[in-house]
C-alpha cells in the first residue's frame, strides 16, 4: 500500500491531500488508512506534509527507488554488526550487481572532496603533530564510526 500511495504522490500535480490520496487508491480504503499510511511514509523521510489549514497536504519526497533505499538503510542501522551485514550482503550479489555496486562506490570516491592530509579527518581542523615523531598524537586521531 505504500508503493502504491507513493506512487500515486508521485503523479500528483502538486501538493495534495490524503482525500485525493484516497481517490486514487480505489476508494475503498478508508481515509484513517490512508493517513496511517502517509504517516508512516513521511516517518520514512519518503513524503513531506505541509499544513493547509486543518489538515495536511502531501507531496512524495522519494520515488519506489528511493523508498527501498530508505528500508535498506533503516535495516542496516538496526544491526549491532555493520561489517557482518554488509559482507554477507556484498558476498550475496551477484556478478553484475557486484560490479553495478563496485562502479557506484568508485564514482562516489572519485566525486568526494579530497581529504588535505594536515587536517582532521572529522572535524576538518588542523591536527595537533606529535612532538616526538611528527605523526598525529594518538590523542587527536579521530574516526568516524560511520562506514561508508
Amino acid at each position: 500500500m505504500e508503493a502504491q500511495a507513493l506512487a500515486a504522490l508521485q503523479h500528483a500535480p502538486g501538493p495534495v491531500t490524503a482525500a485525493w490520496v484516497q481517490e486514487r487508491l480505489g476508494g475503498d480504503l478508508a481515509y484513517t488508512t490512508v493517513m496511517t499510511i502517509l504517516s508512516r511514509l513521511h516517518a520514512k523521510q519518503a513524503v513531506s506534509r505541509e499544513r493547509s489549514g486543518r489538515a495536511y497536504v502531501w507531496t512524495a519526497a522519494a520515488d519506489e527507488a528511493g523508498l527501498a533505499a530508505l528500508r535498506m538503510r533503516r535495516v542496516l542501522d538496526g544491526q549491532p554488526d555493520r561489517d557482518t551485514v554488509l559482507t554477507r550482503f556484498v558476498s550475496a550479489l551477484s556478478p553484475h550487481d557486484g560490479q553495478l555496486l563496485r562502479t557506484l562506490l568508485d564514482r562516489a570516491t572519485d566525486d568526494a572532496p579530497a581529504r588535505d592530509a594536515t587536517t582532521d579527518d572529522t572535524t576538518g581542523r588542523d591536527a595537533a603533530p606529535d612532538d616526538t615523531t611528527g605523526q598525529d598524537a594518538p590523542s587527536d586521531r579521530r574516526r568516524s564510526s560511520t562506514p561508508m
